[in-house]
């Protein structure tokens, strides 16, 4: 199962996404849901693998 985090500026988590089944569907998910994440005050978020518990990557939702 797939997960993303969502972190303020400070790095301090503000919640988490529904579960995915695979990478795939997690990303196309944020694809279409980052806007309105980035709106709510998430600076950037975290793909977590939660059956092997780890972090698959991070990203900024925001353009420098």
């Amino acid at each position: 199962m797939f997960d993303w985090t969502y972190l303020d500026d400070d790095g301090n988590e503000l919640g988490r996404s529904q579960r995915f089944s695979d990478v795939d569907s997690a990303e196309d998910w944020i694809g279409s849901s980052w806007k309105d994440l980035a709106d709510t005050g998430v600076e950037e978020v975290v793909l977590y693998d939660r059956q092997r518990d780890r972090k698959i990557y991070r990203m900024g939702l925001r353009a420098e």
